[in-house]
C-alpha cells in the first residue's frame, strides 16, 4: 500500500486532501497541520522554508513515504525547490495557482487571482504569470492579496470571512477598471475553497471559481505510478492519520465539517 504525506500550515490543505481521497481511495494518507506557525502567508520565505524542511524531516522520521504533497500555495512558492533538493528520490507534489486552466477557460481575457502576499510576491508566481501570459497573449491577470482571510477560515469566523472576501473582491475590481470584467477567479490559497459559498455569492454566476485541488490529486496518481482509478477502488475507505504541531482542535473541527471525517489528532513535535 502506498503512503502519502500531506501538509499545510493549518486546515486549508484539507481542500487538497478531499480531492486526494476522491482520486486515490486506495492510498494511505498522513495529514499534518503546522498550526504552531499558521498561516504561512504573512511569514518570510526563509521561515516558510525552515518550517517546510523541519516538518518534512519529522514526518519522514516517523513514517516512510512514497510521495509528499505540499498542500499550501505559499509553501510551494517558497520552499518546494529546497524540498526537492533535500529529498531527491521522493516525489514532492506542490500546489500553485491554476492560471493556465483559468486562461484557457476565460472568455473576457481577464482573470482574477486571490492569494496570500507570500505567494503573490514570490519569484515562482511571477514566473508563472509570465509563462501563462506568453502562452495566452489575450489574457491578463489581476492579483489581490487577501490579508487575514486564511486566519479567519482557520478560526471558522464566518463574519470575518464574509467581510474579508468582500474587501478582496472589491479591491480586485478597483485595480484594473479599464479591463473587461473578470470571468475566472483563481483561488490561490488552499484555505480559500472553504470560502467558496461566500465568494460565489459576491461574484455571481458569470464568474467561475478555479481550484487546483483535482489537478494536484491527478498529479499525485501519476507520480505514484498507479493505474487509472477503477470503480472497485471507490469502495475502499482507508483511515487518515492526523498530526498537528500545535492546537489540534481546529483540525478536528475542520475535518469533521469539511471532509466529514473524525480526526483523532496526535502531536508532531518539530
Amino acid at each position: 500500500m502506498k503512503t502519502v504525506g500531506v501538509w499545510d500550515s493549518g486546515v486549508g490543505g484539507l481542500s487538497v486532501l478531499r480531492a486526494l481521497l476522491a482520486e486515490l481511495p486506495e492510498v494511505r494518507f498522513i495529514y499534518v497541520a503546522d498550526s504552531a506557525c499558521a498561516p504561512y502567508g504573512g511569514h518570510s520565505a526563509e521561515l516558510v522554508t525552515e518550517r517546510a524542511l523541519r516538518i518534512s524531516a519529522a514526518l519522514l522520521a516517523r513514517t516512510p513515504l512514497d510521495a509528499m504533497v505540499v498542500a499550501c500555495n505559499t509553501a510551494t512558492a517558497g520552499a518546494i525547490d529546497a524540498l526537492r533538493a533535500r529529498y531527491a528520490t521522493l516525489p514532492v507534489v506542490g500546489v500553485e495557482p491554476a492560471l493556465k486552466p483559468a486562461a484557457q477557460a476565460s472568455r473576457t481575457g481577464h482573470v482574477g487571482v486571490l492569494a496570500t502576499r507570500g505567494t503573490l510576491t514570490s519569484r515562482r508566481y511571477a514566473d508563472l504569470v509570465s509563462r501563462t501570459e506568453a502562452a495566452y497573449p489575450h489574457v491578463r491577470f489581476s492579483s489581490q492579496a487577501c490579508e487575514g482571510l486564511a486566519d479567519a477560515i482557520e478560526l471558522a469566523d464566518l463574519p470575518a470571512v464574509a467581510r474579508l472576501c468582500h474587501k478582496a473582491w472589491t479591491s480586485l475590481h478597483q485595480q484594473s477598471p479599464e479591463r473587461p470584467p473578470i470571468d475566472q477567479l483563481v483561488l490561490g490559497c488552499t484555505h480559500y475553497p472553504f470560502a467558496r459559498a461566500e465568494l460565489e455569492r459576491l461574484c455571481g454566476p458569470q464568474v467561475q471559481l478555479v481550484d487546483p485541488a483535482v489537478a494536484v490529486a491527478r498529479q499525485a496518481r501519476r507520480v505514484l505510478l498507479l493505474p487509472a482509478r477503477t470503480p472497485m477502488a471507490l469502495d475502499v475507505h482507508l483511515a487518515v492519520e492526523w498530526l498537528d504541531t500545535g492546537n489540534s482542535l481546529a483540525l478536528e473541527s475542520a475535518a469533521r465539517q469539511w471532509i466529514h471525517r473524525e480526526a483523532k489528532v496526535e502531536t508532531l513535535p518539530v
